[in-house]
């Protein structure tokens, strides 16, 4: 089924090319666009400096204090901490991202990587502020409310997918000894660090393009209506699709009702994404599967405050 899927995706994108050269390319540049004047300069820093700062071994003893905090109300390390915290400031997928390299190096189980993924990989608060209260909604919303429904439905998800959590204690001696070499040579850390965080900026301005241009032949020819068409869009790609379902001609309650779901889930491209960055060793199934949770539980938590947004 995968490789159907993907073959007739395929196909679509290289129909389009073949017989809307001109909207196509205006689509690639919108991604590229979006690539290079937002995500490098915003997403390459903090990848950088977080494969340095896992690198250093420093994670532990930074957030070792409030061990118990994490350990009660999360049921996470100190070193998962880490991968939350970075997760729902810097925004998609750096949570997915952070939790791991953890993993790789040994920081944190493959229980609790997989456990930490099913909350940590969020929207920024800058992306939720700027893009969908401001630009998308035009301040016809309240920031606070979003923030709080947003994040209240990943700590709900959080809550019910720990009863699937099972804990399981630190590492294997390979792992721990990999590390240490590693953060033994400050310059040999940072050219990793460069070289990883080029790479995985590389790989995710691939997927932006390719996903652009599958959301510009989707509006071009899907004739199902404007507001399925504008919900496959953000399915496929969140930015387009909350885009567009923000300029079309319904109330303000029902675009939000779409537009906060479609931000909780980041569509395909988010979670394409998100499995090229995460190793190959952990399942994603629990975290496709949180997704489709959390979005649903923001929407009830819409409903509960639509008197108050």
């Amino acid at each position: 089924m995968k490789k159907l899927l993907l073959f007739a995706g395929i196909l679509v994108l290289l129909l389009y090319l073949l017989f809307c050269p001109l909207q196509a390319l205006e689509a690639a540049r919108e991604g590229l666009n979006l690539w290079l004047n937002t995500l490098i300069p915003t997403f390459l820093p903090f990848v950088i400096l977080t494969n340095i700062l896992t690198g250093t071994g420093m994670i532990e003893k930074m957030l070792n204090p409030m061990k118990y905090f994490w350990k009660n109300v999360w049921g996470i390390s100190p070193s998962g901490s880490y991968a939350l915290l970075t997760g729902w400031l810097c925004g998609y997928p750096m949570g997915a991202k952070v939790t791991s390299d953890l993993y790789e190096v040994g920081k944190i189980s493959r229980s609790e990587a997989e456990y930490l993924l099913t909350f940590v990989n969020q929207p920024s608060p800058a992306f939720i502020n700027t893009y969908v209260v401001n630009i998308c909604m035009k301040k016809q919303v309240s920031v606070g409310k979003t923030f709080l429904i947003i994040y209240l439905s990943a700590f709900i998800t959080m809550i019910f997918f720990r009863y699937l959590y099972i804990s399981k204690d630190v590492t294997d001696s390979k792992q721990t000894k990999i590390e240490t070499s590693i953060s033994s040579s400050p310059g040999a850390l940072l050219d990793v660090s460069i070289m990883n965080g080029f790479e995985t900026i590389t790989r995710l301005g691939g997927y932006i393009l390719l996903f652009s241009i599958l959301a510009a032949a989707v509006k071009e020819y899907w004739n199902k209506g404007e507001l399925s068409c504008c919900i496959l869009l953000g399915f496929m790609e969140m930015t387009t699709g909350i885009r567009a379902l923000s300029i079309i001609p319904f109330p303000t309650e029902i675009k939000y009702l779409c537009i906060v779901p479609v931000t909780v889930m980041g569509g395909l491209c988010v979670a394409a994404q998100t499995r090229s960055i995460v190793s190959r060793k952990l399942s994603l199934h629990l975290y496709y599967s949180a997704k489709i949770f959390s979005a649903t539980v923001s929407v009830i938590l819409i409903l509960i405050f639509a008197k108050i947004i």
